[in-house]
């Protein structure tokens, strides 16, 4: 399938199938980031350390450079990460409990 740019889309089906094939890259992208996520937890000791404040704020502040450098709203990318690192966090928490419960 070849990418179409934006202004090179001459209908909704155009447009429909880009977005799809963007989706379905963002999807593999998040699964690589899970991975990580993953294998964070494995590394830590207590669900107290599945929040590192600093660390969150570190993440905004570089996607929200790099949402900047794109010409992509910051504010939207920040929504979209902190949604995405709320979940994650709440993944690790969970994963950490049932660790401390089977030691």
């Amino acid at each position: 399938m070849t990418n179409k740019a934006p202004k090179d889309c001459t209908s909704m089906e155009d447009v429909r199938k880009e977005i799809d094939r963007l989706d379905e890259q963002l999807v593999t992208l998040i699964g690589e980031r899970f991975s990580y996520v993953d294998r964070a937890w494995q590394l830590k000791d207590n669900p107290a350390d599945a929040t590192v404040p600093w660390r969150i704020q570190q993440v905004i502040e570089k996607v929200r450079a790099h949402a900047e450098e794109k010409d992509v709203p910051p504010r939207l990318v920040e929504a979209l990460w902190r949604q995405m690192i709320g979940w994650f966090i709440q993944y690790e928490e969970e994963k950490l409990d049932e660790k401390q419960s089977n030691e």
